[in-house]
């Protein structure tokens, strides 16, 4: 009987998606850290810091254990065309929520948390199926 710890080591796609996951946890605990920490230099700087440094980290992360991919695609190679979706990733959710600032002025906060949360797993899904088929 295969373990649920082999399965997730496997190259099916539930398994990538399950990796996918864990890798965008830790870039995140990668943002945080480094915007927390560049706070004091405005949040504009440490947005940037760490966007960029917690993109990198996931595009690497995803090339050597989310796909498996390090024999066959090289670090620059990950991180132009994985950054570019990070960018287009970030242009739609930008457009998203600027659309719902329109269409719905008076949305509170927990609406707005909703939307957030349905854009950035749109994207992420797109991003998952982008980096399979396309990256990686």
């Amino acid at each position: 009987m295969v373990t649920l710890v082999t399965y997730l080591r496997g190259d099916r796609a539930p398994a990538q998606l399950v990796r996918f996951a864990m890798v965008g946890m830790a870039s995140n605990v990668v943002y945080v850290a480094l915007f927390l920490a560049l706070l004091g230099s405005g949040s504009l700087p440490a947005n940037m810091v760490g966007s960029v440094a917690s993109t990198v980290v996931a595009n690497e992360l995803h090339r050597r254990l989310t796909f498996r991919a390090a024999d066959r695609v090289g670090w620059f190679t990950a991180q132009w065309e994985g950054g570019g979706l990070a960018v287009a990733g970030l242009l739609i959710t930008s457009a998203g929520l600027a659309a719902l600032e329109v269409a719905s002025p008076g949305l509170g906060g927990i609406g707005q948390a909703a939307a957030v949360l349905a854009i950035t797993a749109a994207v992420g899904t797109l991003r998952f199926l982008a980096l399979r088929g396309w990256v990686f």
